[in-house]
């Protein structure tokens, strides 16, 4: 058995009884967009069988947990009623579920509505954009009618901040004060640096640089860094697809930061470099118990 590169496990449960990961080694959220505008994937997943067959592959290929989300986040991006939301995901949840009763499935939305309805219909986890925050206090009473983990990502309207790092720890902080405050328990609740949104390229590679104080904020960090426009900025790609090994680095440096769970397109080309920061990570520890 290899050691444990988190000594640590999580504490997440899920609302439905099932058994979330217990994060003993970095958790892969495998991406499942079914929205036709996506800046790397729109369009390719419309379709509850289309996105069955996505989900499958990915879970075949390492995927911890699928990230099913219904309203594209890219720039410039068309914004969704919470009821073409629910319609475009509830299908797609409802059909993984049918096909796979134990994997772990999370809903990426901000409307409170949208994150009700597709825990109700078989959906684990919320991952919100905006932190909890886009309607006040509504996916925090949310989070803790349903009993279920929430991911709360960094973001702002604007790139305005006074003193960049105190002002994304802050805004992180009033997060999570949101979510205790509603009665959401400790323990359901990860963070979110927000690569890519509201900051500049500068401001990505700062997040990345300096992933360790999220971490110590002391809720498990997701990083979801995959195939985004920094990436593209700093090694001259414009086409997302070209992007796979400039993702893997900021992976493999994330891991090393210590988050616990990874957010990426392609599960099986990525794991691999999952798997050996992990390995990194644990250092001694590992070889020691894979000789054993």
């Amino acid at each position: 058995m290899k050691a444990a590169t988190h000594p640590h496990k999580l504490q997440w449960r899920s609302p439905h009884g099932r058994a979330l990961p217990d994060g003993e080694r970095t958790l892969i959220m495998g991406i499942l967009n079914v929205t036709p505008d996506s800046f790397s994937d729109g369009g390719k997943f419309i379709g509850a069988q289309a996105a069955l067959e996505r989900a499958g592959a990915m879970l075949a290929g390492g995927a911890d947990v699928i990230d099913i989300g219904g309203e594209s986040t890219r720039p410039g991006h068309a914004p969704v009623s919470e009821a073409a939301e629910i319609d475009r995901i509830l299908p797609v949840i409802e059909a993984v579920r049918g096909a796979f009763p134990e994997a772990a499935i999370s809903v990426d939305t901000y409307k409170a509505g949208v994150a009700r309805a597709a825990v109700r219909g078989g959906a684990d986890i919320i991952n919100d954009v905006w932190g909890g925050r886009f309607e006040g206090e509504n996916m925090a009473r949310a989070a803790a009618d349903l009993r279920c983990p929430i991911i709360l990502m960094h973001n702002r309207p604007a790139s305005d901040y006074t003193d960049f790092w105190p002002d994304v720890i802050a805004d992180l902080r009033a997060s999570i004060d949101t979510m205790l405050g509603a009665g959401v328990e400790a323990g359901q609740i990860w963070t979110d640096p927000g690569f890519g949104f509201a900051k500049n390229v500068a401001q990505n590679l700062e997040v990345l640089k300096h992933l360790s104080c999220i971490v110590d904020l002391g809720h498990p960090v997701l990083l979801a860094t995959s195939r985004k426009s920094t990436i593209g900025s700093v090694l001259k790609k414009r086409i997302p697809t070209e992007r796979e090994d400039g993702t893997a680095a900021t992976l493999v440096w994330g891991v090393q930061q210590g988050a616990r769970m990874v957010r990426v397109h392609d599960v099986a080309r990525m794991r691999p470099f999952v798997e050996m920061a992990d390995a990194i990570r644990a250092g001694a520890e590992w070889t020691e118990v894979e000789k054993s």
